[in-house]
Order: C-alpha cells, then structure tokens, then sequence
C-alpha cells in the first residue's frame, strides 16, 4: 500500500521557500573536521528551524536552476549512532547520487524524493 501525506509534503516545502538557506559549507570547501572531504554541492542550514543535533535542518542545494524541494535524504551514522533528515533542493538524479555517494562511506542513507503533485 502506497501512502503519500501531502500535508507533510506541503509544510516542508512552504519552510523551505519561507524562511532563508543558510550555506555555511559552499561546494568546493573541506568538512570542518574531516579535511579529505570535499563538500561536492553547497551544504547549509535553513534559518529559524531546528534538528536534533541543536542546528537548523540541514539542506543540500543542488544544479537545477528551480529551488524547489527535490527530496529527503534520511541518514543514520553507524559509528555515532545518530540519525538526520537532510532536505535536497533544487537537486537533479545526478545530485541526489553524489550526495548519496558524499555521505555513504559511515552512513546508511534512504533518499525519498519528492512525490509529484
């Protein structure tokens, strides 16, 4: 049984267009504390929102020139033991796999994108 709750789609796309995208970590930039990695797409926040780690929900943007949600990418830290949920905006399929491919060497991921409307 495929269950698709438009509210949730709504609410999360309506924070992403409302409040600002913060890009602390731009493409190109080393991970603040892993230096060998190379953040292969803008890596930042959204501003006025939190997650469980006490930053803002973080956000991927992508190539595509449209901002618009693309997805969720769900992370699980095997070696933290921490989980996150990772908005993608504006995110072609070659986006979401380099961003996948950037998180999966400690992570397991499940990406789920965006229902269309």
């Amino acid at each position: 049984m495929k269950v698709v709750n438009h509210e949730f789609w709504e609410e999360i796309t309506q924070i992403t267009t409302a409040q600002q995208v913060i890009i602390d970590r731009p493409k190109g930039q080393p991970h603040p504390h892993y230096p060998e990695m190379i953040y292969p797409l803008d890596y930042g926040y959204i501003e006025n929102t939190s997650a469980s780690d006490g930053g803002g929900i973080d956000v991927w943007v992508g190539s595509l020139q449209t901002k618009m949600l693309t997805g969720i990418l769900c992370t699980f830290d095997t070696l933290k033991r921490d989980a996150e949920i990772k908005l993608l905006l504006a995110c072609s399929a070659r986006d979401v796999e380099t961003i996948i491919n950037f998180h999966d060497h400690a992570m397991k991921i499940l990406y789920i994108p965006k229902p269309k409307d």
